[in-house]
């Protein structure tokens, strides 16, 4: 691993200065702005009461995945000094920026964006803000992407550290996907396939799903676009077929839950295995191919959580994210996207116990809108999304005051070709019903 100074801008190394020459990047996560105690007004931490996040428990998880942090702690805050340079670097900007925070970025982000949302909410709403010359997307790599094949050539989309990528997104690279449609060519099925991918993939993804006929969905509408999909190949009680990339789980879930499909129809394929580790017979059979992909956050939570979480709280409603596995889901009172766990717990009534399946800074955030609600946390470690939450407040305001200084820091592009598939399969997304 290299020295942090390879990996990171100079004027964030700057402001971590003099502790930050000579150091590796793991010892970025104990650099002084990420282990202040220094408060920000921006936020502050859930007191301890009934009104705060219960959380089951905390612990060291040596076993994550990369894009995933469980270490026992919550990110904390940044220095007072960063926090005023970070609103006057915001307020110099104006309108000439439009700043987009996913709902899984930490608190003091999310303070200085414009709009917060999910990954496609937040595309969709920069491509409404044309006159907006530079959009600073909060997210993770993918997210910007889509940003970019959205919005006008005028537009440029920054991402503030070009690490916060997704591990999901990373689990199925083009060069395999295309490998996958050889074997299903050889199998003689891919004339009765039709590709669904997940929002979080590359764009190269979204664009190969343009180009065979296919389209994108969000965890709102998988639904719709799976009916959409198998009604291309003779509709759901047909024997045409879908390759669902790249989240295993959103797809069997949605197969399984929704549309009936058996779990027997469900096969897995894992690029790492001759013909996806499936035989031709296994694939001819198959009603959904889903990719060996998952969340590493969502993936997570167990069935084990939501029995010690009932054992512990009668009564407790049990709310998750469809990216959990399939024995989650089928034991949880409540499945849905993020912005539908924040309609249930905006609709809850006080006094209720809430125990939710998805991101930590999302939950943590959830419990301090509702003091009046007992907000609990499903799993049984303290975890949170580290890719994700590279994008701090060092790196927003470096990359804001790069643009002050007249640079364009980090801007995210598609290749062209890539971009017209791309939003082939976007447009088709759009024109579902429902979303």
């Amino acid at each position: 691993m290299g020295s942090v100074n390879s990996r990171v801008p100079g004027l964030v190394r700057r402001m971590l200065a003099p502790v930050w020459e000579n150091r590796s990047v793991s010892d970025l996560l104990n650099a002084p702005f990420l282990a202040s105690d220094t408060a920000s007004d921006l936020f502050s931490e859930p007191k301890p009461s009934p009104a705060s996040l219960l959380l089951m428990g905390k612990g060291i998880d040596l076993a994550s995945e990369r894009g995933v942090e469980c270490d026992g702690a919550l990110p904390r805050t940044s220095p007072r000094d960063i926090v005023e340079r970070a609103r006057a670097a915001r307020a110099a900007l104006g309108e000439r920026a439009f700043i987009l925070g996913h709902h899984y970025q930490r608190d003091e982000v999310i303070a200085l964006a414009d709009v917060t949302g999910d990954s496609f909410k937040l595309a969709r709403e920069a491509a409404a803000r044309p006159e907006a010359e530079f959009i600073l997307f909060c997210g993770v790599h993918f997210m910007a992407e889509s940003a970019d094949i959205l919005t006008s050539d005028f537009q440029k989309v920054i991402l503030p550290d070009l690490a916060a990528g997704c591990s999901m997104a990373d689990m199925a690279n083009i060069e395999q996907v295309e490998a996958a449609w050889d074997d299903l060519i050889a199998a003689g099925i891919a004339e009765d396939t039709i590709p669904v991918t997940y929002m979080n993939s590359t764009a190269a993804i979204k664009a190969f799903t343009g180009r065979h006929g296919g389209t994108v969905c969000t965890s709102s509408n998988a639904e719709v676009a799976l009916r959409w999909a198998f009604d291309q190949v003779g509709g759901v009680e047909g024997r045409g077929k879908v390759l669902f990339l790249p989240d295993q789980h959103l797809g069997r879930n949605t197969a399984a839950l929704r549309l009936g499909i058996s779990l027997d129809e469900c096969v897995v394929y894992n690029p790492y295995r001759p013909n996806g580790g499936l035989t031709p017979e296994e694939l001819k059979n198959a009603r959904m191919i889903l990719w060996r992909g998952h969340c590493s956050v969502h993936g997570r939570f167990s069935l084990r959580n939501v029995e010690e979480i009932r054992a512990k709280i009668p009564g407790v409603t049990v709310i998750s994210h469809p990216e959990c596995k399939h024995e989650v889901i089928a034991a949880s009172d409540m499945v849905g996207s993020t912005e539908y766990i924040i309609k249930a717990l905006e609709a809850a009534e006080p006094g209720s116990d809430w125990a939710i399946g998805t991101e930590l800074n999302l939950v943590r955030r959830l419990a301090q809108e509702h003091p009046d609600k007992n907000v609990h946390y499903l799993d049984s470690t303290v975890c949170f999304c580290s890719t994700m939450n590279r994008i701090d407040l060092p790196h927003l305001t470096w990359a804001m005051e790069q643009i002050l200084a007249g640079e364009v820091p980090n801007q995210i592009t598609v290749d062209e070709d890539d971009a017209r598939w791309a939003r082939s399969a976007l447009d088709q997304m759009l024109a579902l019903p429902g979303l």
